[in-house]
C-alpha cells in the first residue's frame, strides 16, 4: 500500500464538505489529506494561552484504520471550528498541522505526544465526538457498498440452487403500500437474473426472504448514511451526537446479522452442488466459524452502552459479514463452476477424448450444449471471477482461489472498486434497456380504441349541452387542505405530491370538489356545467378498477325549485346509458337524510353516522354478516344495533311501490323529522321520474350509502346488468360543499360517468354478441392520394392540399411500387374507400383517376381533370 501513489483529499476549502468515502480513504491509507491554504490563512496566529496537554485519547481496542478515521474526522473538526464564532480565534494551525503529517505519515504509529492545547482546541477535542463519528463514518461506507455488491452475491446462490424467483414479482401489491426497498431490491435481482435459464425450478425460503432481507439493511443503511454526513460536517460541542449516532448504530445490529445469516444460509445450499470434497469442506467449515462470530459479535454489540465501543464492535460484524459474503460468493461460484474446474491433468484429456468422439454424434452435441444459461448479470459476474483467478486448470488449488475471491469481495482489495463497478454497470444498463411498461392502474388507448372513446365523449357531450350545460376545465391538481376532509375513509386514496414551490398539493380524486372550489372562489351562486377529465387514486387496481381515468360530470349548482335539479340529473343519467348502449342497467337511489333517520332510529350515535355509512356502503360487495362484524368489532356498535341496520337495508323495490310503503302509518321513518324530510322529497322526484318515462330504470334501494362526506340529500349509482366492474355512474346531492370554500351556502347537485368501465362494458358486450361485422376503423381517412412515381412529392402536396381546403380527410404516398399503395389503402382497421390514383399517364395527361376499392361498391373514373378531381370526389362522397 504504501507504494502504491495516493490520491489526495482536501479540507478546509470554501463551501467544501467531507463523506464517509473520504475518510475511508484516509483510513485505509489510499488517500493523503491537504490542507486548503485559505484555511490555513484563517487560523489565529495571536499569542494564546495554552492548558497543559489534551485531553484527546484514542480507545486502545480500536484498529490503524479506525485510529486514521477518528483523526480524519478530528482534523476536520478543528477546521469547521475555527470558523465558528466561539473558537475561531483560539484554534491554531498547530494542531490540525500535526494531524495531517501523522494521517500521511508511512508510520502506523498515532501518538500526538506531549501536544499543548488552547482552550478552544480542547473543546473541539472533548466535544466533538470525532471517534465515534470516525467508525460511525467507516461503517457508513462499508455498509453501502455492501448493500450494493451482496445483491449479486445472492443472485449467483439462486443460479446455484436453481431457484424460483417469481416471488420477487409478487412484492409490488400496487396499493401504494408495497416497501418500497424490497422491491427495490427484487427489480435489481430480476436484472441480474435476466435470460437465466437456470432459475425457477425450486422454491427455497433462504432465497424468497432475500428481497425483505436486503431491503431492511437498505433502509437502515439510509439512516447511517444521514447522520454521518450531517455530523463529518458539522462543527463541534453539539450536545447528543453521541446518544443519537449510539441509537443509530444500534438499529443497524439485527439488519446486519439477518444479512450474514441470509447469506449464510444460501451459502450452505450451495455446498451440494460443490464437486471437489476438499473444497467442500473447507468452505462450509469456514462459513460455520464466520457464522458463529458474527452472533456472539452481535449479541456484544446489542449489549454494549458506550457508543464508540458500539462502533467497533459493529465495524468487526460488518467485517465478518464481508468474509460470509465472500465465501457465499465462493461457494456459489465452484457450484456453478462444476468439477472441470479442478480437473486434474489426466482428467481434462479424458474428457476432451469424449468430446472429440461427440463430434460425429448432432444429437449428443446438441444435448450437451443445453447447459443451463446465466441470466445476462450474473453470467458477467460469473466471468469476472473467473478472469481474476489465476490459477490454471491443472495447478488450480481449491484454498488458494478460495482466498482469492475473498479478496475479490474485501472492500480492500485492489480489485474490489472493479467489481463494484461492474456490478453497478449490470443494474443500471440493465434498467436502461427493460422494457418500458405502463405504471399499474393505467392504460393506452391508440387507433380503434381512440374511435370509440372519442365517439362516446361525443355522445356524452351532446346530452351535456341539450341540457344546457357550459364546459369548465380546472387544474390536474389542487392544494391538499382543498381536497382533504371532503371524502371520509377514501382520503387515504388520494394521491399527494412532493412539495416542490411550497406548496402541499395532490391529484385531484374526482371533479366535484374542484368544482364546488371555483363557484367559491369565483362567487357564483347559479351554473349548470360539465366537465370531462382525468381524475386519480391510489387505489389497488383490479378489473373495471383503475387509477388514472375519466369522469365524464354534470352539476347543477343554485336555488331551483325543490328537486328539480335532483330528477334532471338522473333523468340526464338515464339517457346517457341508453344512448351509449351499455345494455340493461339499474339506478339505484336513497336518500342521505332518509339515512341519516334510519340510524337513529336503530340507536347510532350521531358521530358515528357518517363511519357506518361507509360499512353499509360496501354491502354490494360484502355479506351483511362481514359488513356486521366490521360496524361492531371496529367501529364500536352494539351486535343489537347493527342487527336492526340489517332489517332496514334489505328493503329495496320500485320507487313508489317501496315509499308507499315506508309511509304507511304506523312507520318509524314518519315520527323521525330528518326522514319524514326525505320521504317528502323523494316523492316529488318519484313523480317527476315517472312522467318522465325513465322510473322503470330505477331502484329504491336503502342499503345504498355512498361513503363521501359531502353528500346531503338524494344520492344515486348506475350498475350495469351482468357486467363485474361495479358501479358505472352515481352522483348526489351536496348543498354545503360550496359553502365550505366560501362565505355563501350554494345548493347543488351532480352526477358523474365513470366511462371507463362503461369501456369495458362496451369492449364486453361486443365479444359476447359477436356484434363486429368488419374491424372499427382507427382512422377517418377518406381519401388516398396515391402518386405512383419517385421524387414526386410536390405533386402530392399539391393534390392532398386541395382535399383538405375543402375538409377532406385524406392522406398521401409516394412510391413507385403500386402494390404499396393498395396496401396501404386496404390495410386492416383503417381502410381508405377512395384512391386518387397519378401515374406516368396521369401525369402526362395532367389528370387524375379516381378509384373506389371498398368491396361490394368498386368504382373506377378515369381522366379527371385535376382541376375538378375534388368536385367529382365529393359528389360520390
Amino acid at each position: 500500500m504504501a507504494a502504491e501513489r495516493r490520491s489526495v483529499i482536501t479540507l478546509g476549502g470554501k463551501g467544501s464538505s467531507f463523506s464517509s468515502s473520504s475518510v475511508y480513504k484516509v483510513a485505509s491509507g489510499v488517500a493523503n489529506v491537504r490542507i486548503d491554504s485559505s484555511a490555513i490563512e484563517r487560523f489565529s496566529t495571536k499569542p494564546l494561552p495554552l492548558i497543559k496537554g489534551s485531553s484527546f485519547s484514542i480507545p486502545e481496542e480500536l484498529t490503524n484504520e479506525e485510529i486514521r478515521a477518528s483523526l480524519a474526522v478530528l482534523l476536520n473538526k478543528l477546521l469547521l471550528a475555527k470558523s465558528g464564532s466561539s473558537s475561531s480565534s483560539t484554534v491554531r494551525s498547530v494542531l490540525p498541522v500535526k494531524i495531517m503529517e501523522i494521517l500521511n505519515s508511512k508510520d502506523e504509529t498515532f501518538g500526538f505526544g506531549d501536544v499543548e492545547v488552547t482552550e478552544g482546541e480542547n473543546v473541539v477535542l472533548e466535544k466533538s465526538c470525532a471517534t465515534l463519528v470516525g467508525l460511525c463514518s467507516v461503517i457508513d461506507h462499508k455498509s453501502t457498498v455492501l448493500s450494493q455488491i451482496v445483491d449479486s452475491v445472492a443472485a449467483l446462490s439462486c443460479e446455484a440452487t436453481k431457484s424460483d424467483i417469481t416471488s420477487f414479482s409478487s412484492l409490488d401489491s400496487g396499493d401504494g403500500f408495497g416497501n418500497k426497498d424490497a422491491i427495490s431490491v427484487a427489480g435489481d435481482l430480476k436484472v441480474l437474473l435476466n435470460g437465466s435459464k437456470a432459475v425457477g425450478k425450486l422454491e427455497i425460503e433462504e432465497v424468497s426472504k432475500i428481497p425483505r432481507i436486503h431491503g431492511k439493511f437498505r433502509d437502515v443503511v439510509r439512516s447511517v448514511h444521514s447522520d454521518a454526513r450531517v455530523e463529518l460536517n458539522s462543527g463541534g460541542g453539539n450536545s447528543g451526537v453521541g446518544e443519537a449516532l449510539g441509537a443509530t448504530l444500534s438499529a443497524l445490529c439485527v439488519p446486519i446479522k439477518r444479512l450474514g445469516e441470509c447469506s449464510f444460509l444460501r451459502a450452505k445450499l450451495c455446498f451440494e452442488s460443490i464437486v471437489n470434497e476438499d473444497l467442500r469442506k473447507l468452505l462450509s467449515e469456514r462459513g460455520c466459524v464466520e457464522y458463529e462470530n458474527l452472533k456472539s459479535g452481535v449479541k456484544l454489540a446489542l449489549v454494549e452502552e458506550d457508543p464508540c465501543r458500539l462502533a467497533h464492535k459493529l465495524n468487526e460484524c460488518l467485517g465478518i459479514v464481508w468474509r460470509i459474503i465472500g465465501l457465499e460468493a465462493a461457494t456459489a461460484y465452484f457450484a456453478l463452476a462444476g468439477g472441470d474446474l479442478f480437473a486434474t491433468k489426466e482428467e481434462s484429456k479424458s474428457v476432451d477424448a469424449e468430446k472429440e468422439v461427440l463430434k460425429g454424434d448432432k444429437k449428443k452435441k446438441k444435448k450437451n450444449e443445453k447447459k443451463a444459461v446465466l441470466g445476462k448479470g450474473t453470467s458477467v459476474v460469473f466471468e469476472f471471477i473467473k478472469e481474476r483467478l489465476v490459477s490454471s486448470n491443472e495447478a488450480a488449488n481449491g484454498g488458494d482461489q478460495v482466498e482469492q475471491i475473498l479478496n475479490l469481495y474485501n472492500p480492500e482489495g485492489h480489485c474490489f472498486d472493479d467489481l463494484l463497478a461492474k456490478v453497478k454497470e449490470i443494474v443500471e444498463s440493465n434498467e436502461n434497456r427493460r422494457l418500458p411498461k405502463l405504471p399499474k392502474g393505467t392504460r393506452d388507448f391508440a387507433q380503434g380504441k381512440m374511435i370509440i372513446r372519442e365517439k362516446a365523449f361525443s355522445i356524452i357531450q351532446n346530452v351535456f349541452k341539450k341540457h344546457g350545460a357550459t364546459a369548465l376545465d380546472t387544474p390536474v391538481f389542487e392544494l391538499r387542505e382543498t381536497l382533504m376532509g371532503k371524502y371520509g375513509e377514501a382520503s387515504k386514496l388520494i394521491y399527494d405530491l412532493a412539495d416542490q414551490g411550497g406548496e402541499l398539493c395532490s391529484l385531484r380524486y374526482d371533479l366535484t370538489v374542484p368544482f364546488a372550489r371555483y363557484c367559491a372562489m369565483n362567487g357564483i351562486t347559479s351554473i349548470k356545467r360539465y366537465q370531462i377529465a382525468k381524475v386519480y387514486r391510489r387505489d389497488n387496481p383490479s378489473h373495471g378498477r383503475y387509477r388514472e381515468f375519466y369522469q365524464c360530470d354534470f352539476d347543477i349548482a343554485g336555488l331551483s325549485e325543490p328537486m328539480g335539479p335532483d330528477f334532471e340529473v338522473v333523468k340526464i343519467l338515464t339517457e346517457l346509458l341508453d344512448k351509449l348502449e351499455i345494455g340493461d342497467y339499474v339506478v339505484k337511489l336513497n336518500h342521505r337524510k332518509l339515512l341519516d333517520g334510519m340510524l337513529e332510529i336503530c340507536g347510532v350515535p350521531a358521530e358515528k353516522f357518517r363511519t357506518i355509512c361507509s360499512s353499509i356502503d360496501k354491502l354490494d360487495k360484502q355479506t351483511f354478516e362481514q359488513v356486521k362484524r366490521e360496524m361492531v368489532e371496529e367501529k364500536g356498535l352494539s351486535s343489537e344495533v347493527a342487527d336492526r341496520i340489517g332489517s332496514f337495508v334489505k328493503e329495496k323495490g320500485a320507487p313508489m311501490e317501496l315509499l308507499n310503503k315506508l309511509r304507511e302509518e304506523g312507520s318509524e321513518f314518519l315520527g323521525n323529522k330528518s326522514s319524514k324530510e326525505a320521504l317528502d322529497e323523494l316523492s316529488i322526484m318519484f313523480e317527476a321520474l315517472e312522467r318522465s318515462k325513465c322510473s322503470g330504470r330505477v331502484v329504491f334501494d336503502l342499503s345504498l350509502a355512498r361513503g363521501l362526506d359531502y353528500y346531503t340529500g338524494v344520492i344515486f349509482e348506475a350498475v350495469c346488468i351482468g357486467a363485474e366492474v361495479g358501479s358505472i355512474a352515481a352522483g348526489g346531492r351536496y348543498d354545503n360543499l360550496i359553502g365550505m370554500f366560501g362565505k355563501e351556502i350554494v345548493p347543488a347537485v351532480g352526477m358523474s360517468l365513470g366511462i371507463e368501465r362503461v369501456f369495458n362494458i362496451l369492449e364486453k358486450k361486443q365479444k359476447l354478441e359477436e356484434r363486429k361485422t368488419r374491424v372499427v376503423q382507427s382512422t377517418e381517412t377518406q381519401v388516398l392520394v396515391s402518386i405512383m412515381e419517385d421524387n414526386k412529392l410536390g405533386e402530392a402536396a399539391e393534390l392532398a392540399s386541395q382535399l383538405w381546403e375543402a375538409d377532406i380527410n385524406a392522406e398521401y404516398l409516394v412510391n413507385k411500387r403500386r402494390g404499396k399503395h393498395f396496401d396501404r389503402a386496404m390495410s386492416t382497421g383503417s381502410e381508405i374507400p377512395w384512391m386518387v390514383i397519378v401515374g406516368k399517364t396521369e401525369l402526362s395527361e395532367g389528370v387524375v383517376t379516381l378509384k373506389k376499392i371498398l368491396k361490394g361498391s368498386e368504382e373506377e373514373v378515369k381522366g379527371v381533370p385535376r382541376d375538378s378531381f375534388v368536385a367529382e370526389l365529393l359528389k360520390r362522397l
